[in-house]
């Protein structure tokens, strides 16, 4: 990272006056509302079946909108989208297709071809991909198919039905500019990549987020034409304009963004409803829509186009007091201010290929932003003006989390197939968008500690299917991170975040404390921790009477927010001494956890196992006996994460640092045998602070980096490839419990929706593990060598090591020898098309033997975090 960036136009929109109205409007659509847990207003909280995709396009939504290639203001009262017709189609295509959780033989998944091609942090300039095929878009045979297929099939994809064949299919870029932060320019550009002639209809939609059906009285927008225009007027927001233009036969239509209850239900009302305008386009519905006025419109034109011929659209939603702007030209100097942005971040990238996935994964990021509206109290009782909600939901799910009120931007983890968003996939967003906007970053990781989402006891939410789960603590990293990098490019460091946000992460780690070691043994639980199906049982249900498990990675992750804490405490120390007492505290929490972890004190069992030389969890039973759970999974690499290495010239004059870290090791010298060297004349000026020490970690990575355990070819597998042919099997309480290693797809339903995975890899594990690697490097610097790979003969340093993961977790983005993306192995046909092969997609996990991309396909929630693998930026 450079302060470049900031030297840019793009750059000063991000830090100078004016920077917040910049981000007023945006990509903020979600990309599917439908199916969510807060549109959900069932007896039995099963939300895919109370609002199905067939629901979507007739009744309006309660906490949101969606849309194809979507854009609002912050708040969603005008929502800008589009909406495409090939005449062949059942209805109109205004929004996104995919199989709900249980349609879906691997769950829920998302069935288009889409892509977030480009974008900037103010969304003055924003583009994206959509593919349209000229046939009927195959709904009923992606639906039959998948149906018919199995756990152990492949999952049936929109290339695999034959629609695409031949490039029968239409290429419809969508574009915004900003001419002003508030005039808002979209441009569609549709390309007919077939020989062949077809005929298309493109409707640009304009309409209100419904906030007036749910209370009595509420003012309501209203569009009407005006003219050549549509006048805009929202009782929050000044009047605006519509205008649309780029090609003759240019038709308004107008109709209502509220539920058509005579088609939903069967009861009596009079329209035009929310699907009026697919009800006219499709059906020739006259009746279904206004020629006048509505509180949605589309601006309709049919293109016929000839073959391999293009067609340019152009829309415009600004003030009425907004001049005349030559629109061709505004996307020209966007783009071309887009470009001096990346310029500035990518200088010290060669490689263009990497210069494209990187700039690809930060536009996913990017887009990945939505209003996220969701007020659990309000949920749950209902609205006055709606039917009572069943009794039942008060039982089903988020009934403790009643002080949850969130109408903010937020970066979802993929905006399709996860459009709500996770506490730890917040922490790898925010340090892969502090890349290019530390300002947004800081402000995402605030959001999740504020009293409208942190819960009173502590805890961050987890997700809205279950906001009580427990996911992995990366809060505390990611605050040190994201301020590392601010500081990097800004030059100063940002301590009242810092403090501000430290604060809170108290409350939290005295949550994990309190409730994931209620034995005070130093030894952690917490479920399933973010690892589907990576256990033998599912870790987050309760155990069988007199059962317990102590887990591995749940113990590491503590130790490394403790360390994390440690660290951010020093840094405050700097400026307030205050800090110092708090950053001893955690020096000593994090010991008694190594050890707890080490088996330091012989009263008790650690997780440490000397037989395999492996961290295992263990499972304690009710006959007092313990058994160590021997499923090699990333679940024993997870203690490399906890690593903290200390420099006295990082911290003197630190009053009193020195003196109580020495006088602690002096009292429990147990485990000052945990630090390394802090006794050592002449090296008491550096400390390592670890899970691991020297020969422990070299037993672990002997593990980690052999081809047959978890080495791959494009990083760190989750599971052991030595359970392939030889499967662990474990008895509990009666019942025979088995896991093997499968590089993709688990045949297992363990977790049910598309928590189905042993053993693929995965981009935010391997990502730790590299920032671990250097640090330990950190310390050892060319004194401490692995074989790498483990057999090889190849003596390795860590730095090497860490070099060489990075290398490899790249090398499934980047194109290969044959000219092909090892990720994008499931979409050959666009691989072998030159004007597609630049596209790339950024899956939620990758094969452990093919590297080919699987799950959500539109991950860069985590998986952007090889925007950082392939810069320049400084490490931790």
């Amino acid at each position: 990272m450079t302060a470049s960036i900031l030297q840019t136009i793009e750059g000063q929109r991000l830090v100078g006056e004016g920077a917040d109205a910049w981000r007023v409007w945006g990509p903020y659509l979600s990309e599917r509302q439908w199916g969510t847990v807060r549109e959900d207003y069932s007896a039995d909280g099963d939300a895919w079946r109370f609002f199905p995709h067939d629901h979507a396009r007739s009744r309006a939504y309660r906490w949101g909108e969606d849309g194809l290639a979507g854009f609002s203001d912050k708040a969603q009262h005008w929502c800008l989208g589009l909406a495409l017709w090939n005449e062949r189609d059942p209805i109109i295509k205004e929004r996104l297709f995919g199989l709900n959780n249980a349609e879906g033989n691997h769950g829920e998944d998302v069935k288009e071809l889409y892509f977030f091609v480009d974008g900037v942090p103010s969304h003055a300039y924003m583009r994206m991909l959509y593919k349209y095929p000229h046939a009927a878009f195959p709904y009923d045979d992606l639906v039959a198919e998948s149906a018919r297929r199995g756990l152990g099939d492949a999952e049936y994809e929109i290339l695999d039905t034959g629609v695409f064949e031949d490039n029968r299919y239409c290429d419809v870029s969508v574009e915004y500019a900003k001419h002003q932060p508030d005039d808002i320019f979209m441009r569609v550009i549709v390309h007919n990549r077939s020989p062949q002639p077809t005929r298309l209809q493109v409707l640009p939609q304009l309409w209100a987020r419904n906030d007036w059906s749910w209370t009595f009285d509420a003012p309501k927008p209203r569009l009407s034409l005006d003219g050549e225009q549509v006048l805009a007027r929202h009782p929050a927001l000044p009047d605006r304009w519509l205008s649309a233009w780029g090609h003759d036969g240019l038709e308004w239509l107008f109709c209502e963004n509220e539920s058509n209850t005579t088609r939903l239900d069967g009861q009596p009302a009079s329209g035009p409803f929310k699907d009026g305008i697919n009800d006219y386009v499709v059906n020739a519905a006259h009746s279904a829509i206004r020629r006048d006025a509505g509180t949605k419109v589309a601006a309709r034109f049919i293109l016929d186009l000839p073959g391999l011929a293009s067609q340019t659209l152009y829309l415009r939603f600004a003030p009425v007091e907004a001049p005349q702007v030559h629109a061709r030209k505004l996307f020209e100097q966007r783009r071309r201010e887009a470009d001096d942005f990346y310029a500035a971040l990518q200088h010290g990238i060669s490689d263009a290929d990497a210069r494209n996935v990187q700039r690809q994964a930060l536009a996913g990021l990017l887009w990945s932003k939505q209003l996220y509206y969701f007020d659990v109290n309000q949920w749950l009782d209902g609205d006055p003006t709606q039917p009572a909600p069943p009794p039942e939901r008060l039982h089903l799910r988020n009934s403790h989390w009643r002080h949850l009120s969130n109408f903010d931007i937020l970066t979802m983890p993929d905006t399709w197939e996860y459009p709500w968003y996770a506490s730890w996939d917040q922490g790898f967003q925010a340090v892969a968008m502090a890349l290019i906007d530390p300002g947004y970053a800081k402000h995402q990781l605030l959001l999740l500690v504020k009293d409208r989402f942190m819960h009173p006891n502590g805890q961050l939410p987890a997700y809205e299917w279950r906001f009580d789960d427990a996911n992995p603590p990366v809060h505390g990293w990611a605050s040190w991170r994201v301020y590392q990098q601010d500081k990097a490019l800004t030059g100063i460091g940002d301590l009242d975040f810092l403090e501000r946000i430290f604060h809170k992460l108290l409350l939290n780690f005295s949550w994990w404390v309190n409730r994931k070691d209620a034995e005070g043994r130093n030894l952690f639980q917490g479920g399933f921790l973010g690892l589907d199906n990576i256990a033998l049982f599912d870790r987050s249900a309760a155990m069988p009477p007199g059962y317990q498990l102590d887990q591995a990675d749940g113990t590491a992750w503590v130790a490394a927010y403790a360390l994390d804490l440690m660290r951010i405490a020093l840094e405050l120390a700097k400026r307030n001494a205050v800090y110092v007492d708090i950053a001893v505290k955690f020096f000593e929490h994090f010991l008694y956890i190594a050890g707890a972890i080490n088996r330091v004190d012989d009263s008790e069992e650690g997780l440490w196992d000397e037989q395999d030389l492996f961290f295992y969890d263990v499972l304690r039973r009710p006959d007092g006996q313990n058994e160590p759970v021997r499923l090699r999974s990333i679940v024993g690499l997870m203690p490399l994460f906890a690593v903290l290495v200390l420099e006295q010239r990082e911290h003197e004059g630190l009053p009193g640092l020195r003196e109580r870290l020495l006088g602690f090791m002096h009292h429990r010298p147990d485990l000052a045998a945990l630090v390394s060297r802090w006794n050592e004349p002449g090296q008491g000026n550096r400390l390592l602070l670890a899970l691991l020490r020297g020969e422990r970690t070299k037993d672990l990575l002997r593990r980690m980096l052999a081809d047959d355990e978890f080495l791959s070819t494009f990083g760190v597998r989750s599971l052991s490839k030595a359970f392939a042919d030889q499967p662990l099997a474990l008895k509990i309480n009666g019942d025979t419990l088995c896991a093997r290693y499968q590089p993709g797809e688990s045949d297992s339903r363990l977790y049910g929706g598309n928590s189905n995975w042993r053993g693929p890899l995965w981009m935010p594990i391997n990502y730790m593990l590299i920032e671990s690697l250097r640090e330990f490097e950190r310390y050892y610097a060319d004194h401490f060598s692995v074989e790498y790979p483990a057999g090889s003969g190849y003596l390795a340093s860590l730095g090497e090591v860490a070099d060489g993961l990075s290398q490899r977790l790249t090398r499934l983005f980047l194109l290969d020898e044959n000219g092909s993306r090892p990720s994008m192995a499931g979409y050959a046909q666009l691989e072998a098309d030159p004007l597609s092969r630049e596209l790339v997609l950024f899956h939620e996990y990758f094969h452990g033997e093919t590297g080919r991309g699987l799950g959500a396909s539109h991950q860069t929630g985590w998986s952007a975090l090889v925007a950082l693998l392939l810069s320049v930026a400084p490490k931790a």
